[in-house]
């Protein structure tokens, strides 16, 4: 079934957009739980909770690409689900070392006092990454969007670790320098 066809059956109130939904998506949502969590139960749960929160959000919401959409829910819950369960210990997961790299060019979110400020956050970076080479692109998104570990990321595109781990930090490096040039405040 095409997202429009899903979108319709939200708009209806019809329970089989879930089923759809889940069909669709569902291992997509479930890996992008899994790298973050490590978990097979607390990811089902995350996967489960964004059927939940896509059906209470749609309508009025109407997104444009569903699968972002459903992407993002699946990662916003998986990353509170994942800071849950380690706020009173900080472990060596890819998690932690993840955010961690990315301290030193992008604020932390809780820093930022106004939505429009970060709104405008999260532009300038989608700007940024519009910026850079596809497989460039790719390789940041996967690490700190999918949370991936360095050595699938270097087995995914066929390179070697240290090329991954250099590739990150420069882009790393080049993020940090493009907001402070934009104004963002580090």
């Amino acid at each position: 079934m095409r997202d429009t066809e899903i979108m319709d059956l939200y708009w209806a109130r019809d329970e089989r957009a879930i089923h759809e939904t889940q069909h669709r998506y569902g291992r997509y949502c479930y890996s992008i739980a899994y790298h973050i969590l490590k978990d097979r139960e607390d990811s089902d749960e995350c996967v489960n909770d964004t059927w939940l929160r896509a059906w209470n959000v749609i309508p009025p919401k109407r997104p444009e690409r569903l699968e972002l959409f459903l992407g993002t829910i699946t990662r916003n819950l998986s990353f509170d689900k994942w800071k849950g369960k380690h706020a009173m210990k900080r472990g060596s997961g890819e998690m932690t070392v993840a955010l961690d790299e990315l301290v030193e060019c992008v604020p932390d979110r809780h820093n930022t006092e106004e939505e429009v400020e970060a709104a405008e956050l999260e532009r300038l970076i989608n700007e940024f990454l519009h910026s850079l080479p596809e497989k460039e692109c790719n390789v940041f998104l996967r690490r700190y969007w999918y949370v991936e570990e360095y050595s699938e990321i270097a087995k995914r595109y066929g390179i070697k670790l240290n090329t991954v781990k250099t590739m990150l930090f420069r882009t790393r490096t080049r993020l940090k320098d493009f907001l402070e040039k934009e104004g963002v405040a580090l």
